[in-house]
């Protein structure tokens, strides 16, 4: 290959591998460099036919083949792997040329390194992308933010190699910084609560019903079909549900641990959201649901201390329609809860983010799409609407789903059975809904024993009470 190429991508597990042939694909010359140079050439060996892509070496050799303005894109495991890399590449690369960091770093890193990357004369961008191993190859959401500039010269790569909905590709400059990778952080902080509502309908069907794996995956098929319910996750779930191991002949879902593993990025919304003073206990009871997963022991313990509930569960497709109604709204205060945090966050950051833009991009080629997202993107481009659940459309849809929510929480309380997104999206909802909470107790707590003060309702200003001075009992 005597041309010099486009972009380089650093990093050759399976998504830079599947993402430099999704881009060499596109028409665009790819350089790859792993520091595993056996790696490299595996990958050029079994994986790589008639699109140009150039394997390196040495990470000299990588820089040496781009063209100027020289763009490269680090797909290496977050942290001290992307520091380590930009340190390297701070040697070899010139003003003007341009750092993408593709993987899932933590928003406060990137802010530090768009900061060191601009003293250099570099562009620095902090890119979100999801999808999955299928997305890198077929089309993932990209979600880029930092330099303006650095959008600018990757712009037609990444706009082409994105997913494609029908009104354009799903990838778009979101803000300075770290303004990517924060919309990609909550995400994973949406995909959490949608993967743990979808989990607890199972468990309702499962434990409760008595329901094999294959008649569930007939009913999450079944709600893949609809509207308010047809989604990836969905269909990924019924998908599983009706696989059976190869060995046993068994549903394969039966024969997998239950503790839930995961990376952090749930975790990092949750903590985001507590710093902004913005309530997402949904996606929060995700993350801590996957955490007690992982108590087996004391999970085992408390089986043999406390008998379940004697309970006799509602006809079947009554709870199976309460279920349907009950994802519908975990997904919609899910999507609610990040989009809160995503304003709140460009206020307070600075991002300017463009809400409406952020699910368009999530419409295709990401974890989280959905037939739902259309209808999300629509309320934050008619209105100025800062929570979803308050948009007009989607307050019939709400209103009718309510009862049945409360019937599965309900029901699961009575079961024995743990929903804790289901009631914590109840909780969000109801909340979201109260003209007066019992906060005001805690705020004189408050000011009781330790003179925090308080407002009143009927009068302007702050004050503090002599609290016990005229008890009349």
């Amino acid at each position: 290959m005597s041309n010099k190429s486009m972009i380089a991508i650093i990093g050759m597990a399976v998504m830079g591998q599947n993402l430099a042939l999704n881009i060499a694909g596109k028409g665009f010359p790819v350089t790859v460099f792993n520091r595993t140079t056996e790696t490299t050439e595996r990958f050029f060996r079994e994986r790589v036919n008639g699109v140009p892509i150039r394997p390196t070496s040495t990470l000299e050799e990588c820089i040496q083949s781009l063209e100027k303005p020289r763009r490269v894109m680090l797909m290496v495991k977050a942290g001290q792997a992307v520091d380590t890399f930009c340190q390297k590449l701070y040697s070899l690369l010139g003003p003007g040329d341009v750092i993408i960091d593709g993987g899932n770093s933590h928003f406060t890193d990137t802010n530090r390194r768009v900061l060191e990357a601009e003293r250099r004369g570099l562009f620095y961008l902090g890119t979100g992308i999801s999808g999955g191993e299928e997305g890198a190859l077929s089309g993932p959401s990209i979600m880029p933010g930092g330099h303006r500039d650095a959008y600018e010269a990757v712009q037609n790569i990444l706009e082409k190699s994105a997913a494609q909905a029908e009104d354009g590709p799903c990838c778009t400059y979101l803000g300075p910084e770290s303004a990517g990778h924060f919309v990609k952080m909550v995400h994973n902080g949406i995909e959490y609560a949608f993967m743990q509502a979808i989990a607890e309908c199972y468990d309702l069907l499962s434990r409760g019903c008595g329901l094999p794996a294959g008649e569930i995956g007939d009913i999450f098929h079944e709600w893949n079909a609809t509207e308010s319910l047809g989604s990836y996750l969905v269909e990924i779930t019924w998908k599983i549900l009706k696989h059976r191991d190869q060995e046993t002949g068994q549903p394969l879902i039966d024969l997998i641990s239950d503790q839930a593993e995961q990376k952090g990025t749930g975790k990092w919304s949750s903590q985001a959201a507590l710093d902004l003073g913005v309530p997402i206990p949904a996606i929060t009871a995700s993350v801590v649901a996957r955490t007690l997963s992982s108590y087996v022991g004391f999970r085992k313990m408390g089986t043999t201390i406390y008998q379940p509930p004697v309970f006799t569960f509602p006809p079947r497709a009554k709870l199976i329609d309460s279920l349907g109604h009950a994802l519908f709204l975990a997904q919609t205060t899910a999507f609610s809860e990040g989009m809160h945090l995503l304003a709140e966050a460009s206020r307070e950051f600075a991002y300017r983010l463009p809400l409406s833009e952020v699910p368009r991009i999530w419409k295709g080629g990401c974890i989280i799409r959905s037939r739902l997202l259309k209808r999300f993107q629509s309320a934050f481009a008619s209105q100025n609407t800062t929570l979803l659940i308050h948009s007009p459309e989607f307050r019939d849809d709400i209103s009718r789903a309510l009862d049945p929510l409360r019937e599965v929480v309900a029901t699961a309380i009575y079961a024995g059975i743990p929903a804790p997104l289901f009631s914590a999206s109840l909780g969000y909802l109801d909340g979201f809904c109260s003209q007066r909470l019992p906060s005001s107790l805690i705020q004189a707590q408050r000011d009781f024993f330790g003179a925090h003060a308080f407002r009143r309702i009927d009068r302007e200003g702050i004050f503090h009470e002599q609290w016990g001075e005229r008890d009349s009992g």
